[in-house]
């Protein structure tokens, strides 16, 4: 019955939402590169500061989660490298499995559940919001590297991140912390209002971007990368738990925030860059309606296992 209300009560809305998102999409036709460019460079950018300015936030939390994240990357990565060679796929389907075990999403999916699971608690809170930057950080670096170099351009390789807004938001949301500087409140709530804002936008987005992928071929590959989404990262993300000295909810947080879907940044990336662009959005849409009852699970069994 646990496993039932955890359902209905947290991701149950947050499927809602994107359901709703799907509907609204196939009746008006939203802009798509709009909406994405409204969560990039304005809500995650405002969400990212105003948490990190709300958060009591201490630098071992910092390097814990840096610590799990580049630790959990480095596994999946190993992981997809050698289910890869063991099914013989193209370096351009390698590419592609990578990035979709990789590149989660931690924004808009991860953002919403980790507000309804933990109630806006601060710590929770801070760690989704460091993994979502390190999520960014790692997209629009190695995913653009590892893609351009696959399309044989190095010697034009250039990594757009630092032009990418997260970046300097969690800066100065990190040095206002621990500067202790107080912001004026005509500016805190102007930040509290951007980053209220973000689930709800957000999670229609991705319902708009979600409802016009396709199933297509190959999709016993699919099924088996969306089990290294699903499956074995919350999985990997245990046991890297088990040797850092975290509190329950830092824990719980680090846990849940491994077991989210594929990011639609990963189907982005292989539009633009003609890479396996069908392999990847059939990745995103199975692992995000499979999700219902992954995501269940992991939620009952952090609530079990970090006691």
């Amino acid at each position: 019955m646990e496993i039932l209300s955890i359902f209905i009560n947290i991701l149950l809305p947050v499927l809602i939402v994107i359901g709703l998102g799907a509907i609204l999409h196939v009746k008006f036709r939203f802009d798509l590169n709009t909406l994405a460019k409204i969560n990039i460079y304005y809500l995650v950018p405002g969400l990212i500061f105003t948490r990190l300015y709300e958060a009591d936030l201490a630098w071992t939390l910092f390097l814990k989660v840096l610590i799990f994240f580049i630790t959990l990357s480095v596994s999946l990565y190993f992981v997809s490298n050698i289910l890869t060679k063991i099914l013989r796929l193209t370096k351009g389907q390698q590419l592609a499995f990578s990035h979709s075990s990789l590149f989660y999403n931690s924004g808009n999916y991860g953002i919403s559940v980790n507000d309804l699971v933990f109630k806006q608690d601060t710590v929770a809170l801070a760690v989704q919001v460091l993994v979502l930057t390190f999520q960014n950080f790692l997209v629009y670096s190695y995913g653009i590297i590892t893609l351009q170099k696959l399309n044989k351009s190095k010697s034009n390789i250039s990594i757009p991140y630092f032009k990418m807004p997260v970046l300097y938001a969690m800066g100065a949301g990190l040095a206002v912390n621990a500067f202790n500087v107080m912001l004026p409140q005509f500016l805190y709530i102007s930040g509290s209002y951007i980053a209220d804002a973000l689930i709800g936008i957000a999670l229609l987005t991705l319902g708009a971007q979600v409802v016009q992928l396709n199933f297509s071929k190959n999709m016993a590959t699919v099924y088996m990368n969306v089990g290294v989404r699903l499956l074995a990262s919350p999985l990997l993300a245990f046991i890297i738990i088990q040797f850092l000295d975290t509190d329950l909810i830092t824990a719980q947080a680090m846990f849940i925030a491994s077991a989210v879907p594929s990011s639609v940044n990963s189907a982005i990336l292989a539009q633009e860059y003609d890479n396996e662009p069908e392999f990847a959005a059939q990745a995103v849409l199975i692992s995000t309606i499979l999700s219902a009852a992954t995501v269940t699970v992991v939620i009952y069994l952090s609530k079990v296992i970090f006691l």
